[in-house]
């Protein structure tokens, strides 16, 4: 097993670095937006937008674009806006419309890379993709500062925009009566919606978003009520999980995105056994 010593030798090197700060970020992030679409009854569109960001990475690649975060960004933004859209006049509502765009474009990014391979090893590159491995050791200079100011961007508008999301969130019919403008702010969370999806698959990988969305949320809510003791809470067990993740990640020589979807549902599984105690007691 590797000291504490050698562990700590590690953060000489300015990839670790990069990566801590960078997933600390995406954690936050996450587990703010987390919140707000596990009580909108969201939760997979984190599945759905992350599908939609792997088709788009892969047409991308086939294409020998750089700077594919420049790229997907858009695409990502207007996927989400399309599902978050008013759904009375749609045909094809909800889950349905999540579903159908998440296996469409999770079908079309594995065909793209099979049939136009950008390297010898297609398995190795689509596991890289879907679960994360080790991509948050590897970001460019560039994916680095964009990270983090996109990140900025994303905490910003959660803070400044706190009230209305918190209102748009538990009543939006009401909201809307008081003649707040909840389309704008519905497009306001789909944009940071995208936002984050493609920040955490340089952190967990396309399939293992939604876990990093959904369990700090969901773990929060076992013992708290209130909406703010749930947003910072989710915070702490996000950011707690990603570090620790992390650090495990290099200790064990573990993927990074499995072992801290892995410690968030421990952390899940404790905070509801806790919360069953305290509710008998």
């Amino acid at each position: 097993m590797m000291s504490l010593e050698e562990f700590f030798s590690y953060f000489e090197y300015p990839f670790v670095r990069n990566a801590f700060i960078v997933g600390t970020l995406i954690a936050l992030c996450a587990a703010l937006l987390g919140v707000t679409l596990v009580l909108k009854r969201l939760s997979f569109i984190g599945d759905g937008l992350s599908h939609v960001a792997f088709g788009a990475m892969s047409m991308i690649a086939v294409a020998g674009l750089t700077n594919t975060m420049l790229f997907i960004i858009p695409i990502t933004i207007l996927a989400a806006i399309i599902l978050l859209s008013p759904g009375e006049k749609r045909k094809i509502k909800g889950d349905a419309s999540i579903a159908m765009i998440s296996v469409s474009a999770l079908a079309i990014g594995y065909f793209l890379m099979n049939v136009f391979p950008v390297s010898s090893n297609i398995s190795s590159d689509v596991c890289t993709t879907l679960f994360g491995s080790a991509s948050i050791l590897s970001l460019t200079t560039f994916k680095v500062w964009l990270s983090i100011g996109l990140s900025f961007v994303v905490l910003f508008v959660f803070v400044f925009f706190y009230n209305k999301i918190f209102s748009v969130t538990f009543d939006e019919p009401f909201t809307k009566a008081t003649g707040t403008n909840t389309k704008a702010y519905n497009l306001l969370l789909a944009v940071i919606i995208a936002l984050v999806i493609v920040l955490a698959m340089n952190l967990v990988g396309s399939l293992l978003i939604s876990a990093l969305i959904i369990f700090p949320a969901i773990s929060a809510m076992r013992l708290y009520k209130t909406f703010k003791q749930v947003i910072i809470t989710s915070a702490i067990i996000s950011i707690l999980s990603a570090l620790f993740g992390m650090s495990l990640s290099i200790i064990f020589g573990t993927p990074v995105g499995p072992t801290i979807v892995i410690l968030e549902l421990i952390v899940f599984g404790f905070f509801t056994l806790l919360g069953y105690i305290i509710k008998v007691k």
